[in-house]
């Protein structure tokens, strides 16, 4: 296997589903169109925005049974180099439906099956002689997961000098921080509970993204601020990009647009300027989209040449 600068990762990875209907009522059967399939998890999604930006990964993920064997089919037909950790339970479905009659989207997520002892080990030890420049952890754990199986991928990144971008949420992005990372990308719900308040306004964002760097925690944090944009804060520079005005069709994996636009421009050496509004163009990009196909490249590039005039 040759060797890849940019690792993607998703334990939890899910076979998506999406439909439209036209009203949703109680206890009535309601007749969907014909369902669109794509591969889903942080992990992946952000190894198709790398994709789609011209760039090259590697995507490791978990696969199981039917859905499994359907998932590795739509990574491999995005043209992504592919590393499966095969599991013993299927892999998760996920629905996403939209009412065309008040234009609402409903995003049904199923748990995935815990892993055994030995699938996790699996995982670790494939990681382990990866070592590549930047290793994106993306997604939720499975049921039953310890909470610190992130921070064990950041105890292997740090070991190997491997820059780890994780995006998570809980005791797992908790946990991670502990150890350190490279960039983290919480939302403004998420920061306030990495800095132990309850909550958190726009303009406090940058205060406490800088408490989380200078506790070691993270060398970048970037705050995702919804459609107000985001702000990457280092200890040396804040900078915020305002979220151009699309039309919004579907938020599904707009996060993980971010995410990866932003892991391949870090990984192309460009400005963290240029970092934080290629991330803010594939995520609002992805919004432009309906259920869960991410961003057209077109949309995201002539999106980052507005931000860049700005």
């Amino acid at each position: 296997m040759k060797n890849f600068d940019i690792i993607t990762l998703t334990v939890n990875p899910s076979l998506d589903k999406s439909t439209t209907f036209k009203g949703l009522v109680p206890e009535q059967k309601i007749r969907c169109e014909n369902p669109h399939y794509d591969a889903g998890g942080g992990g992946i999604n952000a190894s198709k925005a790398i994709a789609r930006l011209g760039g090259e990964s590697l995507c490791v993920f978990t696969s199981g049974g039917d859905t499994g064997k359907q998932l590795e089919a739509l990574v491999q037909k995005e043209k992504i180099e592919t590393l499966t950790i095969p599991v013993s339970h299927p892999t998760r479905e996920n629905l996403i439906a939209l009412d065309l009659n008040t234009n609402s989207q409903y995003r049904f997520g199923f748990p995935g099956e815990a892993l055994s002892e030995p699938e996790q080990h699996g995982i670790l030890e494939s990681i382990a002689v990866l070592k590549p420049k930047f290793l994106v952890a993306s997604g939720s754990l499975t049921e039953g997961m310890s909470p610190d199986f992130y921070q064990q991928i950041a105890e292997i990144a740090k070991k190997s000098g491997t820059k780890f971008i994780v995006d998570t949420s809980g005791e797992a992005l908790q946990k991670t921080l502990d150890t350190g990372v490279y960039l983290v990308k919480p939302n403004v719900g998420e920061l306030a509970k990495l800095v132990g308040v309850e909550k958190l306004h726009t303009d406090e964002a940058d205060d406490a993204a800088r408490t989380l760097i200078e506790k070691g925690q993270a060398e970048i944090v970037v705050v995702s601020l919804g459609p107000q944009g985001a702000v990457l804060v280092t200890k040396d520079i804040t900078e915020f990009v305002p979220a151009p005005n699309v039309p919004k069709k579907s938020t599904v994996g707009a996060g993980d647009s971010m995410v990866g636009g932003m892991v391949w421009a870090l990984s192309e050496g460009k400005s963290l300027k240029e970092v934080i509004r290629w991330g803010v163009a594939c995520g609002s990009a992805a919004t432009m989209n309906e259920g869960t196909q991410l961003f057209k490249a077109q949309d995201a590039k002539r999106l980052y040449e507005w931000l860049n005039k700005k």
